[in-house]
């Protein structure tokens, strides 16, 4: 059995919702479509929106940004249900979606919404200083690209390493395929540029925890990507690298059962 296996027991085990035994349970509250880009055009009035869901009676709780999938092309917001009745408030994040945007508009997209998450999340019990970043597949790129390359949250005037942990779920490490598809590029050729998140390794980052699926039923390797990313981060010095394959599991199906590690790592990252 594979130490990764073992890994997804204990946090199977551990996924108890946070604060349970602490706190009374709780009615949770939903507002839809909020706007959090100052942008006026018209794309960005459509996509720039996010979905807060948040416990009414639970002060201070912690808090996740999630962002979807759909290799930044497609794909819609939603709050997950593995992480609703767990005591946290959740993010979920619409974005532009190229090609109508370029790459680096989803990624100040994401950039933003997780600001505006800084600065206005307190008025719906969350915690500023208990807020972790996630996402599948695209969304787990742009949870890696505005956690390792901090321009993208400084032009907000936040900074990427007040973040309490970035949580990709099968996250592109290399230059997103969305980015090559228009160079031209295949899926089976590698780069790594400024658009990749293995570019931008750094030892200084909050608790960088990848989660992939099987690496024989992954996407083109993401695995091995998630793999050397680690890698690379450890060799620079960075101590709280986590890298978690499950077992059994394909590049879409791997995200439920990736949903208690995220939980678990919350829960110990509060203090629960």
């Amino acid at each position: 059995m594979r130490k990764s296996v073992i890994s997804i027991i204990c946090a199977m085990l551990a996924a108890l919702p946070l604060n349970a035994g602490q706190a009374p349970e709780s009615e949770y509250a939903v507002v839809e479509n909020i706007p959090y880009s100052s942008s006026s055009d018209e794309y960005s009035a459509e996509r720039c929106k996010l979905d807060l869901y948040w416990p009414e009676n639970i002060a201070d709780c912690p808090v996740v940004v999630w962002f979807h999938g759909g290799g930044l092309t497609g794909g819609e917001k939603y709050i997950p249900e593995q992480l609703k009745e767990q005591g946290i408030a959740v993010v979920a994040v619409n974005y532009r979606l190229m090609p109508k945007v370029t790459i680096g508009d989803c990624i100040d997209d994401a950039a933003a919404a997780v600001a505006w998450t800084f600065k206005n999340i307190s008025k719906y019990n969350g915690d500023p200083a208990k807020i972790v970043v996630s996402g599948h597949s695209a969304g787990g790129y742009l949870t890696s690209m505005i956690g390792l390359e901090k321009k993208w949250l400084e032009k907000y005037d936040v900074d990427a390493d007040s973040i309490l942990a970035l949580v990709p779920f099968s996250g592109q490490m290399i230059t997103h395929f969305a980015q090559r598809d228009l160079q031209g590029i295949s899926n089976l050729q590698p780069t790594i540029d400024t658009w990749a998140p293995l570019y931008h390794v750094r030892d200084c980052i909050p608790p960088f925890i990848m989660v992939t699926g099987d690496r024989e039923l992954e996407m083109f390797g993401r695995y091995e990507e998630n793999a050397y990313m680690a890698r690379m981060m450890k060799l620079v010095g960075h101590k709280e690298t986590y890298l978690y394959e499950l077992d059994g599991y394909d590049h879409v199906g791997m995200a439920v059962p990736a949903f208690p590690i995220l939980l678990k790592h919350l829960r110990a990252l509060c203090g629960e």
